[in-house]
């Protein structure tokens, strides 16, 4: 990957939906160069996939969670991933260093759909001891790819 790949990479996270020919005239290349190198960085595995991200409180999930996921004896994070990944509500999930043996990241309609969420994380993952949720109050920053910060206390990477 040199500099120009870089610079491409960057176009995509400011807009995925860039044409060729837009990302071309940043980087100072042709639309069909652009295209070349999309397709070898799919293929190396640099890119590894294009999505849509949806603003929660449009869709009417108002509760965000963080929650510990603290197991019994050993689980393999394959089997976590399989877990969890049956959880719709969970948008994201790590194995984290500590007490804890994973973090998920928790969007849910209310509070009581996180209470399903929550119990259908414990029914889903073996050996589930117990869970510690923190529910979010307010987000103060979020510099996830492609997500805008707007709003009232948003701040700007500048």
């Amino acid at each position: 990957m040199d500099a120009l790949d870089r610079r491409i990479l960057d176009e995509l996270t400011r807009d995925a939906r860039a044409a060729y020919a837009v990302i071309g005239e940043a980087v100072g290349l042709s639309a069909s160069a652009v295209k070349r190198r999309m397709d070898r960085l799919v293929a190396d595995g640099v890119i590894t996939g294009f999505t849509v991200v949806v603003d929660p409180q449009e869709m009417g999930w108002t509760t965000e969670a963080y929650v510990e996921v603290h197991c019994q004896g050993t689980i393999s994070p394959e089997e976590l991933r399989r877990a969890f990944g049956r959880v719709p509500e969970v948008h994201a999930a790590a194995t984290v260093s500590g007490q804890a043996d994973a973090l998920l990241h928790i969007v849910a309609r209310d509070v009581r759909d996180l209470e399903r969420a929550l119990e259908r994380v414990r029914v889903e993952t073996a050996n589930v001891d117990h869970t510690e949720t923190a529910i979010v109050l307010s987000r103060l920053i979020d510099r996830g790819v492609g997500r805008a910060e707007t709003g009232p206390g948003a701040v700007s990477p500048s």
